[in-house]
């Protein structure tokens, strides 16, 4: 099992919207899975701003949370979180 943190500060709740529509089933292709997300989020060490959203996705494996990201039929899910604002995804293991 394998871990991705999802940071995101929202610029377009639009698509953000938009995106939650389709986002479970894009993970599921690659067996993933949200574990948790929420949007009452505190720093409680350092200098980093607390993001607007944050998530944590499970993978089977680095090799499936690769081949989701780079999924080119899931362009346009990837492209509506994107446009949603500012986003980070990191691979954590």
């Amino acid at each position: 099992m394998i871990y991705a943190y999802v940071n995101m500060n929202i610029t377009n709740p639009e698509s953000l919207g938009q995106y939650r529509e389709v986002a479970g089933a894009a993970l599921q292709k690659h067996g993933g899975t949200v574990l948790t997300a929420g949007k009452d989020n505190v720093t409680i060490e350092g200098a980093h701003k607390a993001p607007d959203m944050a998530a944590i996705l499970s993978f089977p494996d680095r090799a499936a949370a690769i081949a989701w990201i780079n999924d080119p039929e899931l362009a346009p899910v990837h492209a509506l979180r994107r446009g949603a604002g500012d986003v980070s995804i990191i691979v954590v293991g």
